[in-house]
């Protein structure tokens, strides 16, 4: 599963490396996984971050629910100060994840979290976790 910030750079940066990750999900090589929460904390940052209008944060909205599997959160987790972290640790629990790809610095101090290996989008990319 990707982080916000991960999800974020693919869709504000083309060409570069995390679109590259994205590409690994569209060609079926691994599978994204997404929350609601994940998703309006992605919207949120798109809208007011980066000015993207509402047109097209629904055409992200549209484009992750195809590509992506979705998965509902049954327990809330407070394993980090950063709730939207959390989200993201809630999501690769609840979803059956092999790995978190991340940029966040919490997130990678872990290392790991209940089994599911939380890596930098550099380590993913050239398939370190496998």
């Amino acid at each position: 599963m990707f982080d916000t910030n991960i999800q974020v750079s693919a869709l504000i940066f083309p060409g570069g490396q995390a679109e590259k990750a994205v590409v690994r999900i569209i060609e079926g090589q691994d599978r994204l996984l997404i929350a609601k929460a994940i998703l309006d904390e992605l919207l949120d940052v798109l809208a007011r971050k980066f000015s993207r209008d509402k047109e097209e944060l629904a055409r992200v909205a549209v484009w992750l629910d195809e590509v992506s599997e979705w998965v509902f959160l049954k327990s809330r987790l407070h394993v980090l100060a950063d709730a939207a972290d959390n989200r993201i640790l809630e999501c690769a629990v609840n979803g059956g994840a092999a790995i978190i790809v991340t940029g966040d610095r919490g997130l990678l101090q872990l290392g790991s979290f209940e089994g599911i290996r939380i890596i930098t989008l550099r380590e993913y990319l050239v398939g370190r976790f496998r």
